[in-house]
């Protein structure tokens, strides 16, 4: 028996995740979590075999979840279910640890047999996705240029972004031409709109 907890912060489909899933005979859910803290804790009370994540949790996301998890919980195999299914989250997703990604768009049963797949120890990438990031390459901007467009992408004035980042406006700016130029965009929020149409901010 696979035993698997489910994470989403929707009611609706965090219900409709742990009713699909316990129609199949080999696996059980074993708990469901609404929020990232929640369902580290869950993870390592309940030490699944599969946690099924959604990307984006309040308070922690799939991705910092997953970070968490091969801390503390390294048995328990991550799976990140999205419906922001973008290049740059596939390859953070990776990164972190997770053994796959798929988009909410899957079907029952092809989740089912994806978490099969992961427990057995194999890795799954929807494949549209995996080639949809192939193409997109990896994201040309710096890391500290990326911190800096994600600050300006809420609307944050330079002087915000610069305290919140311990830097003088002027190299604030310097970050943002440096990203502007790198992205084609005319301005700071064109740059960061691009940026997170592709996962890299």
């Amino acid at each position: 028996m696979i035993r698997v907890i489910v994470a989403d912060d929707e009611t609706l489909l965090r219900d409709a995740l742990e009713s699909l899933l316990s129609l199949q005979d080999d696996l059980e859910v074993v708990g469901v979590a609404a929020s990232g803290p929640e369902a580290i804790a869950l993870i390592e009370r309940t030490r699944p075999d599969v946690a099924v994540l959604d990307m984006q949790m309040p308070a922690a996301d799939g991705i910092e979840v997953t970070r968490a998890v091969a801390e503390t919980a390294p048995e328990t195999k991550c799976l990140i279910v999205t419906s922001h299914a973008r290049p740059g989250y596939l390859k953070k997703a990776l990164g972190s640890g997770a053994r796959g990604f798929v988009p909410k768009t899957t079907s029952g049963k092809e989740l089912a047999n994806v978490i099969r797949r992961i427990e057995s120890g194999q890795r799954y990438v929807d494949p549209a996705l995996s080639a949809e990031a192939i193409a997109a390459g990896d994201s040309p901007l710096t890391p500290r240029e990326s911190d800096v467009l994600e600050l300006a992408a809420d609307g944050a004035p330079v002087e915000e972004i610069a305290e919140r980042v311990c830097l003088s406006p002027g190299t604030v700016r310097n970050y943002l031409s440096s990203a502007m130029a790198k992205l084609g965009a005319p301005n700071r929020h064109a740059a960061a709109e691009a940026a997170r149409a592709k996962g890299w901010i």
